[in-house]
């Protein structure tokens, strides 16, 4: 069963935000694709993501986390990433980062190009100022991130030493910056506090300016909203976008959550058993699903605007990782399953410019009828 996200009544709806797209003076594309104020996206590419394949070696044999993921992140662009647990986001984010640990784990193929070089061919003394500098990562449990035993300004204050080289006052001043920058208040005080004396919305405001520190063209967020309650979260989501406005930022958001999704993310890319199965246009995967599996997430997302007596849910489990079927991951799932979708992994077919999905519905141009899958699920299996 998909767990449980909450969609706004206005999410995907056309018209309901203020859909302004024009020119900036550096050439950027500027547009509003949520509620909080523009996006500027520009075409440059800051991070571009090839066949990545990681794996983990297990008694039961190789489990394929990460198994060939694809896509590219355009700086002031938000690229979401959402699946069930299970689906390998967080290894996807340990993956870039080269945080993955080995054994059991490996990055057995592909190409991470960040800056023009392949991190991946980096050496580890070479990825330390890679890692943090041009790339860095916001964990979802600030507790767990966070050191007990070191103040704020020891933490935050750390990344700047290694990867800025500042030292003494200008340390500091740079510290208490970092801290402005994710409002908090009064941050010469602040920065003395240790983690548990900091409630859990300002522990992941110190997480977040530990991220954004040392200035990086790629910001990871692992679910950094988990912790947080709704205004606190909107707060934060708010003050994430306002930071990307003002650099040009490339985030990568990892969440459960739709409602974040559709008010955060300007692409999503839909992930199921280590794959990316549709990657589209925030408001095309809402309005317009093309993979099955997309469908039912967002089908078992409660609507306000209708009244249901019970929620969809997805039947079965997600497949063992080390034990795949030959063919589309979903299909002993799938309400739409085919005799060539047990026998084969599906290729990606093309939507339009900016939709993609690995289906073999899609075949030779077909799309996906926009029905819920509950009326799908009460078709007879198979039936094409």
């Amino acid at each position: 069963m998909a767990e449980e996200s909450t969609q706004p009544a206005e999410a995907g709806e056309p018209g309901d935000s203020e859909e302004q797209v024009s020119a900036g003076s550096d050439g950027a594309v500027v547009g509003s694709t949520d509620h909080f104020g523009a996006s500027a996206v520009r075409e440059e590419i800051a991070l571009e993501v090839e066949d990545l394949r990681t794996y983990f070696t297990t008694r039961w044999g190789t489990v394929k986390a990460v198994d060939g993921l694809s896509f590219t992140l355009r700086r002031g662009e938000t690229l979401g990433i959402v699946g069930e647990s299970g689906s390998g986001k967080s290894v996807t984010a340990l993956s870039l980062m080269r945080l993955v640990q080995s054994p059991p784990g490996h990055i057995v193929g592909g190409r991470v190009v960040l800056n023009g070089r392949d991190i991946l061919e980096l050496s580890e003394g070479q990825m330390s100022q890679v890692r943090g500098g041009e790339i860095s990562m916001i964990l979802q449990d600030p507790m767990t991130a966070l050191n007990p035993v070191f103040n704020v300004e020891n933490q935050v204050g750390e990344a700047i030493k290694i990867h800025q080289h500042l030292r003494g006052r200008t340390l500091l001043d740079k510290v208490v910056h970092s801290l402005r920058q994710v409002r908090i208040p009064a941050p010469e005080s602040r920065m003395k506090d240790y983690p548990h004396q900091l409630s859990g919305g300002m522990r992941q405001r110190v997480v977040g300016a530990i991220g954004i520190s040392s200035a990086p063209d790629v910001l990871i967020a692992d679910e950094p909203t988990t912790s947080l309650d709704v205004t606190i979260q909107a707060a934060y989501l708010r003050l994430l976008r306002e930071i990307q406005s003002e650099t040009g930022l490339g985030i990568i958001f990892i969440t459960h959550d739709f409602g974040i999704v559709a008010k955060m993310c300007d692409r999503v890319a839909v992930m199921y058993a280590g794959r990316i199965v549709e990657t589209g246009d925030v408001r095309q995967i809402f309005n317009h699903p093309q993979h099955p599996y997309t469908q039912a997430l967002i089908s078992s997302v409660p609507k306000l605007e209708e009244k249901t007596e019970r929620l969809y849910s997805i039947e079965g489990q997600p497949p063992a990782l080390y034990n795949l079927p030959p063919g589309c991951a979903f299909a002993p799932r799938c309400p739409y399953v085919m005799d060539v979708c047990r026998e084969e992994y599906p290729p990606i077919f093309d939507q339009d410019d900016s939709q993609r999905a690995a289906c073999w519905k899609l075949e030779d141009g077909k799309r996906l009828e926009d029905a819920t899958m509950t009326e799908a699920a009460a078709a007879p299996a198979g039936a094409d």
